[in-house]
């Protein structure tokens, strides 16, 4: 049985004290019922990891190039965040995709580069309002899909999982229910199964939509639910422990 994952995105937040205090106090331990995974900025992953508490606890990057080394201005490649001590990165978020213009083909250049460099990979697909109004969402997340795990070899892979984020739901005033959640993560599990079904075994689907205290327990209970990515709640020691409690 695949344990639940708790997955950290930090986004652009904490700063170097900031990290230094939030690992001081976590005392949130990975366990048989979860594992616990925080995405933190490329500047705070040395210091997560010499300050956590719990060596089972991961940390990640929240993305990487899909070269070595060279002239790329402002990129980092798995080399680098593995020698701060990464265990995995995140890959697709819905914001790279939208504000700095990642498409699906460099997006899939990036989870093949990280697999084989031997970093864990959380791929993120969502759709957005319009297409989901247009009733698109399902054609949306089988092209993101198909086009991101092109050449994805799961015989390199431990672990695996993807992030299903409701895009449409984020500051729109609009809301995913635990249907809307658990449809469209059981739509990502059944469509990596149909591609690949060895990739699909070594899976875990997150919900990445806001998780809070007071939805995570119904949330958690949906069959094809596997984990969280989540956001805001993960930047204090609290909600983020207040979470792991409704698992």
């Amino acid at each position: 049985m695949k344990k639940f994952l708790l997955a950290a995105n930090w986004k652009m937040n904490m700063d170097v004290k900031e990290t230094e205090n939030f690992f001081k106090d976590l005392s949130l331990k990975p366990n048989d019922s979860y594992d616990v995974y925080v995405a933190v900025p490329f500047t705070d992953i040395y210091l997560a990891n010499k300050t956590k508490k719990f060596n089972e606890i991961k940390i990640g990057a929240q993305n990487i190039y899909f070269e070595d080394k060279g002239a790329f201005t402002g990129e980092i490649s798995t080399s680098m965040i593995k020698s701060c001590g990464a265990d995995f990165v995140i890959i697709g978020h819905s914001e790279r995709r939208e504000i700095f213009g990642e498409c699906d083909e460099m997006i899939n250049k990036k989870v093949i580069k990280a697999i084989e460099d031997g970093v864990e990979v959380i791929l993120c697909v969502g759709e957005t309002l319009s297409e989901r109004e247009d009733g698109k969402h399902f054609e949306k997340i089988e092209k993101q899909l198909k086009a991101d795990l092109v050449g994805v070899d799961a015989a390199k892979l431990d672990n695996f999982a993807i992030a299903y984020e409701p895009i449409w739901a984020i500051g729109t005033g609009k809301s995913a229910s635990k249907e809307d959640a658990e449809e469209m993560c059981r739509f990502v599990r059944e469509k990596v199964k149909e591609m690949n079904p060895n990739l699909e075994a070594k899976l875990r689907v997150l919900y990445g939509g806001s998780v809070k205290e007071v939805n995570a327990a119904d949330l958690s209970k949906e069959e094809n639910i596997d984990g969280f990515l989540i956001g805001g709640a993960s930047l204090k020691t609290e909600s983020f422990e207040a979470i792991a409690k409704e698992i």
